[in-house]
């Protein structure tokens, strides 16, 4: 079994030469193409790209979910290039939050087991406290008992996010978490994810919204697999005419 080495660095994410590629021969495609990208601890990175250009695929890379062909992938300084699948799940369960456009609930549980779940995985007896003082976090201190099909898009997502926060990862990895939802409930979700980033977490988000995107403190913009662009500090408008310029 291969051991990860963790060393100290001011680097959240950390990505040197990664490719990925799907297929083989003339259908093959190159969804990651020998990405170079240093993402910061503390900070809130928001990547965008056309339809196709390998924005999620990224992601899953950064985040251990797949494995990249060639090239090197670090998480709060922890090389995962070459980590065991059992390295990889205790990554995910204790360093790693994740937040999908789908929700990800588990119907049956109410928003207080949902959230003590990944603790339960990690093989800990979650404190009812704690896990109540993450859903009060996010708003939803009265909604501990409802199950998700009680309650709305916009509380089940933050219900997810509560569950990605459970752990404190070391890095949260959103792909499109407000894809599903209305602008009220997407604006909370935002709000939120920018309170976190301001309390120092590390976030990295996929996204097809300009507006999203400007609530990060960066954007990275993919086109066919490779890093075409950055911006830092940008308004919606300024990223929605970066973004219109590498779709044409």
């Amino acid at each position: 079994m291969t051991t990860t080495t963790t060393v100290a660095t001011s680097t959240a994410v950390s990505l040197r030469g990664v490719t990925k590629v799907y297929g083989r021969g003339p259908a093959a495609v190159r969804a990651v193409d020998a990405v170079d990208l240093d993402l910061p601890r503390g900070g809130w990175t928001a990547v965008m790209g056309p339809s196709g250009s390998g924005k999620s695929t990224l992601l899953h890379l950064a985040a251990g979910l797949e494995r990249a062909d060639s090239g090197r992938v670090l998480i709060a300084g922890a090389d995962i290039t070459d980590a065991g699948d059992q390295e990889l799940t205790d990554l995910r369960r204790t360093r790693i939050g994740f937040v999908f456009q789908s929700f990800n609930l588990i119907g049956s549980l109410t928003a207080e087991q949902n959230v003590a779940l990944p603790l339960r995985l990690a093989g800990r007896r979650p404190r009812r406290s704690e896990v109540r003082e993450v859903l009060a976090s996010v708003g939803l201190g009265d909604r501990v008992r409802h199950r998700p099909r009680e309650m709305s898009g916009g509380q089940q997502q933050r219900v997810a996010l509560a569950r990605a926060m459970v752990t404190r990862p070391e890095v949260l990895f959103a792909d499109e978490p407000t894809g599903a939802l209305d602008s009220a409930a997407a604006r909370t979700v935002l709000d939120l994810l920018r309170a976190m980033a301001d309390a120092g977490q590390s976030i990295v988000m996929v996204t097809h919204d300009p507006g999203a995107a400007a609530r990060a403190d960066a954007v990275v913009f993919l086109r066919d697999g490779r890093i075409v662009d950055h911006l830092a500090g940008a308004d919606a408008h300024a990223v929605a005419d970066r973004l219109a310029g590498w779709e044409r």
